[in-house]
């Protein structure tokens, strides 16, 4: 739980960015001109710049053509632009050796596990292979690999689906455990960087150690590109898959960050039909956004803010903060809560309570937020935090719960 030294640690950083956060808040027009509630559903889909949207109507107004389909200036220019945020992408993760990865623009990061699961992972394995993947995350990131499963299983080929081993109480990935579960025919791991549920980093970068310099990663980023740095050489891993939707950008993008360092090469099956070229746009306006802002900062930020939150409803009987309880505190260095904290009211229905938040003016989640195997009773409510959004109005959320004990 934290203290009086963890407070003037939270209220130190968001003075500190309050002269930087106030002029970009004003930049999210439906954010900055709307009195009614407040967002804070953002780990379901974030808000968008008025540089994202202007990108993106200049586009399709003044060059909307289709990609690789044209000799044409428009056709042309939107085939170079695809091409551009492709090396973009590479550059925002900090990919080294970018002539030795691929990118894959699909339409979010569930489209793009199902393509890694579907158009590359059987290539991989053989009768008594094993792979390892998590239980208790969303259920974009089980269902796949399950369903690989199930293929291989109707070819004859016969693979094991293990469980990632996780920690009980706080859903951290038990790496120790892991270590020793590895065996010779492990092949392949699916992890989570930040938890969707949770709001933990899942400090993946200590599960190559665990795995061993052989077995290919893939890892669903889907609540972390866009909100804190991501390095992929720092994570050594061999997929990482993104909701640009969740990154500021707009729907129906993402993509599959894939290097050919272990196993087949990557190449997504089936004809490649037209790109989602406005999407596209918009993603690449939104990394250029993004690194002007600082995703260090938006980190500080939406940290600082998780831990106002979190600090105060560790001081309330009726709530139950779910994860890893150390981490209520700013600076934990067991596992960071980032800008996701979902919790419970021991009396009141997490449904019902969404809706009386509502009307208390904040937009929030009330269900069990696709999150897979393990379940999350009978849901939660989920405050998800963007750089859009104020100290004062966390708050006045605490403010709030603390009126409904």
């Amino acid at each position: 739980m934290g203290g009086f030294a963890d407070e003037a640690n939270e209220a130190n950083e968001l003075e500190a960015l309050a002269d930087w956060q106030r002029p970009l808040r004003a930049q999210f027009p439906l954010v900055a001109g709307n009195p009614g509630p407040a967002y804070l559903d953002s780990a379901a889909t974030a808000q968008k710049p008025q540089a994202v949207l202007d990108a993106v109507t200049t586009y399709l107004t003044t060059g909307n053509a289709n990609a690789g389909r044209g000799s044409y200036p428009w056709a042309n220019r939107t085939t170079a632009m695809v091409e551009r945020t492709r090396e973009r992408v590479k550059e925002f993760l900090g990919d080294t050796d970018p002539d030795r990865s691929s990118v894959h623009f699909t339409s979010g990061a569930s489209e793009g596990l199902r393509t890694v699961a579907r158009d590359w992972l059987p290539e991989l394995l053989g009768d008594g292979d094993e792979i390892f993947v998590p239980f208790g995350d969303h259920q974009a990131n089980l269902a796949p690999w399950l369903e690989v499963q199930e293929l291989l299983a109707r070819q004859g080929v016969r693979i094991a689906v293990r469980e990632l081993p996780c920690q009980e109480g706080s859903g951290d990935y038990d790496v120790r455990a892991l270590a020793r579960a590895v065996g010779p025919r492990t092949r392949f791991l699916a992890a989570t960087h930040v938890h969707h549920v949770y709001g933990a980093d899942m400090n993946v970068h200590r599960l190559r150690e665990a795995v061993g310099p052989e077995v290919v990663i893939a890892l669903d980023a889907a609540q972390s590109f866009g909100h804190l740095p991501v390095s992929v050489d720092r994570l050594d891993v061999d997929f990482l898959v993104f909701s640009g939707h969740k990154a500021l950008a707009l729907p129906g993008t993402g993509a599959v960050w894939a290097r050919g360092l272990r196993g087949p090469e990557f190449r997504p099956g089936g004809w490649q039909g037209t790109p989602n070229t406005a999407g596209i746009v918009s993603l690449a306006a939104a990394l250029d956004w993004l690194d002007e802002a600082g995703t260090d900062r938006i980190e500080r930020w939406t940290t600082a803010l998780a831990a106002r939150l979190t600090d105060g409803l560790s001081r309330l009987e009726a709530y139950e903060v779910l994860g890893c309880r150390t981490s209520l505190a700013a600076e934990s260095e067991v596992q960071r809560r980032t800008s996701l904290v979902a919790f419970r009211h021991r009396g009141i229905d997490a449904g019902d309570l969404g809706f009386i938040l509502f009307g208390e003016g904040f937009m929030v989640r009330s269900d069990g937020h696709c999150q897979a195997g393990r379940s999350v009773g009978d849901g939660s409510v989920r405050v998800s935090l963007h750089v859009y959004n104020t100290p004062e109005e966390v708050q006045k959320l605490v403010t709030v719960l603390a009126g409904l004990q």
